[in-house]
């Protein structure tokens, strides 16, 4: 992530305007910082269509970790957390604005497959939406994500 611009959300909304926003998210996961190549290419295979970037409701990301009463898989306590989201929230109350967060369409659920940290990071800056791209296994499913 060269000069903070690269994976913004104005570079994905250009993206999105050229239909390339599925090759977007796979060039940010495997970016440094991400580093995370694996999960761009499991995506890549897995949901072959995308929209966004749209603000989501960050109480309806179902998400791998955060805080009691939220959908998440494993609640975890403020503890868990590293300095750096605790960084990040303070960087978002400043007006800084982070990547969108990846999220995948299954079941009817939203499911937030990378940006974890910074979901938290704009939760404890009391933020309420994150910026989010979401990626979907089927035209259908992103018909009815759009109803």
């Amino acid at each position: 992530m060269s000069d903070g611009t690269e994976f913004s959300v104005e570079s994905a909304r250009a993206a999105e305007e050229r239909d390339e926003l599925g090759d977007w998210v796979a060039r940010f996961l495997a970016s440094p910082g991400s580093d995370n190549a694996v999960l761009a290419a499991l995506l890549s295979d897995r949901l072959r269509w995308w929209t966004g970037p749209v603000q989501l409701p960050i109480h309806q990301l179902h998400r791998l970790a955060g805080p009691p009463g939220d959908p998440v898989l494993y609640p975890v306590d403020d503890d868990y957390w590293r300095d750096d989201v605790e960084e990040l929230g303070e960087k978002v109350e400043d007006g800084f604005e982070p990547a969108p967060v990846i999220v995948a369409y299954r079941d009817g659920r939203l499911v937030l497959e990378d940006g974890n940290h910074r979901v938290e990071g704009l939760r404890r800056a009391g933020e309420d939406v994150a910026w989010a791209l979401v990626g979907f296994e089927s035209a259908d499913d992103r018909r009815q994500f759009a109803a």
